[in-house]
């Protein structure tokens, strides 16, 4: 017995030595693997600027108009998607325009994969367009100006289009309230207008779940991207709104993406780079544009509240939207959450009946999990939700008056190809209140908000009479330039690059040795294992770190803007 045991211990180690030497092995070279990635990356990085940054689309396009030749010139052009040989475009359709998000990253990601909404439309035999625009600002250009362009340009393809239903127009994220900037505007222009992932109700949300709207307020408002836009020589760097973009979520920023990419390297490569190659591009807006997009939406709420003028006398309101308005949002999103997306219908309208007065058709689809950018660039809602949009888009256009709630079944698979029946089910305000944790209106939170708001006017007054023609005076494009290359995130992709690090060659030499003699390891080799454990357990830290975080900042908000004294000071000053 005693021999016995003694083998079976000596068997044990010896197992134990040979796990370590195949999973020491695989680490070793996914580490080189991983390495050589990042070095492709930041050579990418190179590579796209030198080139101008050019839109990251997979379709091709033609150029139709260049706002550059606008009255007012702006950096957005209309563009003609051009349809392979196997598809097949009827003029007499209905025009689909998508307008590409410009929220501080590079251009074109409305086209970045095939299952998108350009590639459904395309499918579906319409015709399609897309408002694309370029990484540097015209200077002096404003949020009127791209308006008017955005105006123009779908002008133009109503007029390549006269036996065809006005064109429907489709917005992610930043360019969603664009559209509905466009919609209220101009409500003759278009056809159902599609909001993607786009706050509306920038002051909602959940308390406990939606930490970025108490931004602004922490940060004393609009000052800070004016002095930042003054640094960048009149031009806002668009690598601050991403990062704030990752500051959100630290356990995904820091650890899961770079993680998962390292621990599927043979796989994920072509996915990983694909991706980066738009989310490291970096678009800039003019301080013009920047200060009104965070002073009258963000931080003012003026569009919700029916007060955004723009540089005109004539006030928006999202109640001038004649069109049907479809609005896609995700639990899952906390970027924009569904409150933001969602909530302006309460404030507006108060009852289905005064939408119904009012003729107004307005459908809503919530996912419950997708994140921010899936909304708008996964394949999943690529081939589920926007093919449905799109292919209900004349349905949509035939709805009577009323709020409804889009409802997608999943019917299996047809011929290969997944089918969906698609349905769209009546709802109440009550629906949309219950998002809310049952409550229509939080006056404390408004009360707040309006009070952080007021704060910020203030602050970026006294910012731009007194200290912004300083900074100014010893900015220049040099310099601007200089500090705009020294943004930790532009850092952390080209201190891979061997552009500038030769060092980085070296993976490159390796990987080729490494792929002759690719051994990887299995999943449940024990250290294999413990590896996964450890990850997990570093993203268990972080998570607690970022609701540590979320709590205290939350709670310094409402203590700096619901305190009586705070309200005491606005009532007497104001």
């Amino acid at each position: 017995m005693e021999n016995n045991d003694i083998l079976l211990k000596t068997l044990k180690v010896t197992d134990l030595v040979k796990d370590a030497g195949e999973y020491l092995t695989d680490a070793v070279q996914r580490s080189i693997i991983f390495l050589d990635i990042l070095r492709k990356r930041g050579d990418n990085f190179f590579q796209t600027i030198r080139q101008g940054e050019p839109p990251v689309l997979i379709f091709g396009y033609q150029v139709i108009h260049s706002g550059t030749d606008l009255e007012r010139p702006v950096n957005y052009d209309l563009s003609r998607i051009t349809p392979s040989r196997s598809q097949t475009i009827d003029p007499t359709k209905r025009p689909i325009v998508v307008i590409d998000p410009r929220a501080g990253n590079g251009p074109g990601i409305g086209g970045f994969k095939q299952d998108s909404e350009i590639g459904d439309a395309l499918e579906q035999g319409h015709p399609v367009y897309f408002i694309l625009f370029h990484p540097e600002p015209v200077p002096g250009q404003t949020l009127e100006d791209v308006e008017r362009a955005q105006e123009f340009f779908i002008q133009e393809v109503a007029t390549l289009h006269p036996h065809a239903e006005k064109p429907a127009v489709i917005g992610n994220c930043q360019a969603g309230w664009a559209v509905a900037l466009l919609g209220a505007d101009r409500p003759d222009l278009t056809g159902p207008l599609v909001l993607n992932g786009t706050p509306l109700s920038y002051w909602s949300g959940v308390e406990g779940r939606n930490p970025l709207r108490y931004l602004g307020g922490l940060l004393g408002g609009v000052w800070i991207a004016d002095f930042l836009s003054d640094l960048g020589n009149g031009k806002f760097d668009g690598a601050w709104l991403e990062e704030n973009f990752e500051s959100v979520h630290p356990a995904n920023t820091l650890w899961t993406k770079q993680y998962y990419l390292y621990s599927h390297v043979d796989t994920e490569e072509d996915r990983y780079l694909n991706f980066e190659k738009w989310w490291d591009g970096y678009s800039e807006m003019t301080k013009e544009e920047i200060h009104a997009i965070l002073a009258e939406l963000f931080v003012g709420d003026e569009l919700e509240q029916g007060k955004l003028k723009l540089d005109r006398k004539k006030i928006l309101n999202l109640k001038n939207i004649t069109k049907p308005l479809v609005l896609f949002c995700s639990e899952g999103d906390n970027i924009t959450p569904p409150q933001q997306a969602l909530d302006w219908i309460i404030k507006e309208y108060r009852s289905v009946d005064e939408i119904k007065k009012q003729k107004r058709v307005i459908v809503y689809m919530i996912d419950q999990r997708v994140g921010h950018l899936g909304i708008f660039v996964g394949t999943k809602t690529g081939k589920k939700e926007h093919r449905e949009i799109i292919k209900n888009i004349d349905l949509i256009n035939r709805l009577s008056p009323g709020l409804y709630e889009m409802i997608i079944i999943d019917k299996g698979k047809k011929e290969g190809i997944s089918d969906y029946d698609t349905r769209f089910e009546p709802r109440d305000i009550a629906d949309i209140a219950a998002l809310n944790e049952g409550r229509e209106e939080i006056r404390e939170e408004t009360a707040d908000f309006s009070r952080a708001k007021y704060v910020s006017e203030m602050n970026s007054m006294f910012y731009n009479t007194f200290i912004s023609p300083w900074v100014a005076m010893f900015v220049n494009e040099d310099i601007a330039d200089f500090l705009k290359d020294l943004h930790p995130l532009r850092v952390s992709k080209y201190v891979f690059s061997d552009w500038l690090n030769p060092f980085m060659l070296s993976f490159k030499y390796a990987r080729g040795l490494v792929e002759e003699n690719r051994w990887p390891v299995s999943k449940d080799n024990p250290y294999a294992v413990m590896e996964y454990n450890v990850s997990n357990t570093i993203v268990s830290l972080l998570e607690s770190y970022q609701k540590v975080r979320d709590h205290a900042e939350e709670s310094m908000f409402f203590s700096i803007y619901g305190n009586p004294l705070a309200e005491f000071i606005q009532g007497k000053v104001m």
